[in-house]
C-alpha cells in the first residue's frame, strides 16, 4: 500500500489533493512531517491550502513544533507556508515566532505573508510597535504588495492613524502616497462599519 508521502508526491494534482484530504479527515501525528515537507514544495494553491487544513486537524503544539524549523528555512515557500499555517491556527501565543527577519524578508510573498500573520496574531499591547515596523515598508513593491500591506496595517485599528499622518509628511513620494492611500482606506472602512451598524 502506498504511503501518504508517495501519494503526496504523485504527478497527478487530484491524487495529491485526495491524499491531503484523507490526511486531514483521519489525522495522525505521524502525518505531520510529510504534510509540512510537502507544503514547502507543492506547486498548486488548492493542494497547499488543503495541506494546511490537514495540519490544523492535528494537535497544535505538535504542528507548531514542526513548523519552527520551516520558519528559518532558506526556502521562501517553506517559510511562507509555515507563516500561513500559523495565521490559520490563529493563536496569539505564537506571535513571537514572527520575527523582524520575516517582516523585512526580501521575498515579497514571504514578507506579505508575515505581515498578515502578524496582523492576525499580534496582542493588543503590541499593536503600536507592529504599526511602527509595518510603516517602514510603505512604498515597497508593486501595487499588489502595497495593497496587501495597506490591508494588514488597517487591521490593527486606530493606533495606525497618527503614525500614518506622520508618514504622509515623508520626503519619499512613494511612502507619502502609500501612507495617504492607507489612511484614506482605513477611514473608508470605518465609515462602512458605522453604516452597517446603523442598518
Amino acid at each position: 500500500m502506498a504511503t501518504l508521502k508517495a501519494h503526496l508526491e504523485s504527478p497527478d494534482k487530484s491524487q495529491r489533493l485526495q491524499a491531503a484530504l484523507a490526511a486531514g479527515t483521519f489525522p495522525k501525528p505521524e502525518y505531520i512531517d510529510d504534510l509540512v515537507d510537502r507544503c514547502a514544495i507543492e506547486p498548486d494553491f488548492f493542494v497547499r491550502d488543503t495541506l494546511t487544513w490537514a495540519l490544523m486537524r492535528n494537535e497544535v503544539p505538535k504542528v507548531v513544533a514542526r513548523l519552527k524549523p520551516e520558519l528559518m528555512s532558506e526556502n521562501p515557500q517553506a517559510k511562507s507556508q509555515a507563516l500561513h499555517t500559523l495565521t490559520k491556527i490563529g493563536e496569539k501565543e505564537f506571535y513571537s515566532l514572527i520575527t523582524p527577519e520575516h517582516l523585512f524578508d526580501s521575498d515579497d510573498k514571504v514578507a506579505a505573508t508575515a505581515w498578515r500573520a502578524a496582523s492576525v496574531l499580534v496582542p493588543e499591547d503590541e499593536k503600536s510597535a507592529l504599526t511602527s515596523i509595518l510603516l517602514t515598508q510603505l512604498g515597497r513593491g508593486n501595487s499588489d504588495v502595497q495593497f496587501d500591506l495597506t490591508r494588514f496595517i488597517c487591521a490593527l485599528g486606530d493606533c495606525i492613524i497618527e503614525p500614518l499622518k506622520n508618514a504622509i509628511n515623508s520626503s519619499k513620494e512613494e511612502v507619502s502616497l502609500h501612507a495617504r492611500f492607507t489612511l484614506m482606506r482605513y477611514e473608508e472602512m470605518k465609515l462602512e462599519g458605522a453604516r452597517k451598524v446603523r442598518e
